[in-house]
């Protein structure tokens, strides 16, 4: 299960790339959070019941709208942008950088956060990771910078969305969080989303995989997080970091025939260095409830 997530997770990349050529990020983004906000809803209300359900999610609304922003509209927008200027591969790889600046965000404002120099040279490889990765690459020109430098910006609003879960959100489930979260964000992509409506039908390549991220990369994938995190916990989990940025290569190379770089691997490699040294694997488990691309 835990490489059917990250494969689930990793196609994400692809569905929003074929997406993005012809639907703006903000409509793309409100449509895929509202939706499974619905969905995620409806299984609310199956386990829980529709009264304890509506309970549990009004009783949650300030947290459930902080992370809506931080972890579905913002992030989710900018990783839509990032794509319309970089392949799908890069934007994967370029968003496992999230336990780094969890780390730099916890470090500063968790008391106890170990600061060790394992830990600083991690970050500081992440971030030569991110400089390959942006830099080493003239195909794209400046706009391909802009467009890696929003989806790093995207893995930052993730950080500060898991530091903030740690810090002030201790009693909400994940389900009533999750579904809260997606709801607001879709609230808060709307009146955007609403401006920049397609002056015409989106292709059927288009709506297909705005589909499958919807139902497939969205939905079903949150359901499996759930059922994972009670089977093995959240520690076991968090190895899925590791895996998603190779499935986003793989299926950008397979799918959309994107080149395979040089820039692409050794920023993959420094990156994922980097996040095993600068986060510690045994302390990635808070944060593997963020929801990537």
């Amino acid at each position: 299960m835990l490489f059917l997530l990250a494969a689930i997770w990793g196609a994400s990349y692809l569905f929003i790339k074929v997406a993005v050529e012809d639907i703006e990020p903000a409509p793309m983004m409100a449509t895929r959070t509202l939706v499974a906000g619905v969905i995620l809803a409806a299984y609310l209300v199956l386990t829980l019941g529709r009264s304890r359900a509506l309970n549990e999610l009004r009783r949650s609304w300030r947290p459930a709208l902080v992370l809506g922003a931080v972890n579905a509209a913002i992030p989710f927008w900018l990783v839509a942008w990032g794509e319309k200027h970089v392949d799908s591969s890069v934007a994967g790889i370029a968003q496992s950088t999230v336990p780094i600046f969890t780390f730099l965000l916890a470090w500063r404002v968790i008391p106890g956060e170990h600061v060790g120099g394992a830990r600083i040279v991690g970050v500081a490889l992440g971030f030569v990771g991110v400089a390959v990765l942006a830099g080493l690459d003239p195909r794209g020109g400046w706009w391909a910078v802009a467009g890696t430098l929003a989806v790093v910006l995207s893995s930052l609003s993730y950080a500060v969305g898991g530091v903030y879960g740690q810090l002030r959100v201790r009693t909400v489930s994940g389900p009533v969080l999750a579904t809260g979260s997606m709801l607001a964000g879709g609230l808060i992509l709307l009146p955007l989303a609403l401006v920049q409506l397609p002056d015409h039908a989106p292709d059927a390549e288009a709506i297909a995989s705005l589909l499958a991220l919807t139902l497939l990369g969205t939905a079903f994938a949150q359901l499996i997080l759930f059922r994972m995190l009670r089977l093995f916990g959240s520690r076991r989990l968090s190895l899925v970091t590791y895996l998603i940025p190779g499935f986003a290569l793989f299926y950008g190379a397979a799918f959309l025939d994107e080149p395979i770089t040089a820039a692409a691997v050794g920023g993959l490699t420094l990156i994922l260095v980097g996040v095993a040294l600068g986060s510690g694997v045994r302390n990635l488990g808070t944060r593997a409830q963020e929801e990537p691309a």
